[in-house]
Order: structure tokens, then sequence, then C-alpha cells
């Protein structure tokens, strides 16, 4: 018989239907905020406080979203991102107390999709959480959707239905927020898109208080396909370069 559960807001969802979320947090009353949030928006939510406890519970669980702080005992949300991806590809959304680019680069680089700094609103996290599995949804189905040929833009090639990229015949290996990113820059190539545009395109987030966001996932970007691949247009946006026929 299939279980059922009742959230906080008095909805009932099947187990099968809802999605598992890891929350690695070792603030007590931050995991506890986060999860309570989640929970009540119809989540199947386990929590973990140090970096062996969250990789144990990842393998064990096998979670669709993982919430990851980056300062946590044992070692730190940097390598629980690394072994966790080692393991299987599963959405990262990332936390840190500082609002230090560096940190959201070296996250964005071991495989995290998302990142936000404290503090935040509990809202703001839920609508993050959602936008990350409904992109995860879209790849999914946008990988069993056939779609003809390869993109190419000069040494720059773009495989829709494998996602994947190479530069100069070499693999690029991006994240699933970077492939979308690219994707969105080459559908209007050596076009101005402004960080309000990527970032309603990308992460279905409307508000302009997430284009550092974009900006961090640029630079990232632009440290694995080339910096000259991406154009700048100051106090606008960004454009994806293109060889000149």
């Amino acid at each position: 018989m299939e279980q059922t559960h009742t959230s906080h807001n008095g909805s009932t969802a099947t187990t099968g239907a809802q999605r598992r979320v890891l929350v690695v947090e070792d603030d007590p009353t931050i995991v506890d905020a986060i999860a309570a949030r989640l929970r009540a928006e119809g989540f199947l939510v386990q929590t973990a406080q140090d970096g062996p406890a969250a990789v144990d519970t990842a393998e064990a669980w096998q979670p669709d979203l993982l919430i990851l702080d980056i300062m946590l005992p044992g070692f730190d949300g940097l390598e629980v991102c690394r072994r966790v991806q080692a393991q299987r590809p599963v959405p990262v959304l990332m936390l840190t107390a500082r609002d230090d680019e560096t940190d959201m680069l070296v996250g964005l680089g071991v495989g995290a999709d998302d990142y936000m700094t404290k503090p935040f609103s509990m809202r703001e996290l839920a609508a993050r959480v959602h936008v990350l599995l409904r992109r995860v949804e879209r790849a999914a189905v946008a990988a069993s959707t056939p779609r003809s040929g390869i993109l190419r833009l000069g040494e720059l090639e773009i495989d829709h239905a494998q996602r994947r990229v190479r530069v100069r015949n070499e693999d690029v290996h991006l994240t699933p927020t970077e492939f979308d990113l690219l994707v969105c820059l080459a559908n209007t190539p050596r076009a101005v898109l402004s960080r309000e545009q990527l970032l309603a395109e990308v992460w279905d987030w409307a508000d302009a208080s997430g284009t550092r966001t974009v900006d961090s996932h640029i630079k990232a970007l632009r440290r694995k396909i080339g910096a000259e691949r991406i154009r700048t247009v100051h106090g606008v946006g960004y454009a994806l370069e293109t060889p000149t026929p």
C-alpha cells in the first residue's frame, strides 16, 4: 500500500511523488528552520551536521537535491560536494556565511549549481529549490528529445542531446547550470542578454537580487571555455562571441 505524508500546509502527497532534500548545516537553528520550511512545501527532508555524515546519508538516501553549507565539521562542504557528485549527479545549492566570490567560484567549480549567502529568507531558499528541481526535469526531457546535429561556433561545439561541450575537440565538464547558461547565450550568438534575462531564462528567477549569481556562473564558465568567448557589456549583460565569417 502506498504511504502518504501530510505536509505542514495540510496538503497530502504520496511519498513516491515527493522529492528528497538533504540539508547539511551545523547550526541547529538554521537546519531546523530550513527543514521545517521545506517540509511545509511538501518535500521529504533529512539533515546532517558534519561532512562525513552528509556523504554517508547522501549515499544511503539518494536525495534529489542537496542544500550544503560550506563550513562544516569533519570536512567542509566543498569536499562533501566532490564526494557526493562522484557517487551520482545531484543538484547542489551551496550556503556560505561570507559574501566571498572566491568561495562561490570554488563551490561552482566542484559541482554546485547555485549558492546563497547568509542571511537569506526562507521564502527565497524554497523558491531556489523549486527552480533547481525544475531545471533537472527540463534537462531530462531535453536529453530524451532528439535534436538534429551539433551546434558549432568556431572551436566551440554544443551537443544538446548529450548535454556535452567540446572546445578544440576536448571535452569540457560543465555543471547543469553552466550548460543551460551557455545554451541560452548560444541561442542568439553575439546578441547581448541582460543579467535579468539570463536569470529569468536559466534560473526561472525574476528577482534582480540574484544577478550576482549570474556573474559568478559566467566567471566559472569563462574559466572552462575561455574568457574571450563571453563578452561583458558593462551595465547591461553578456554575449557569446563567435568567429567572424
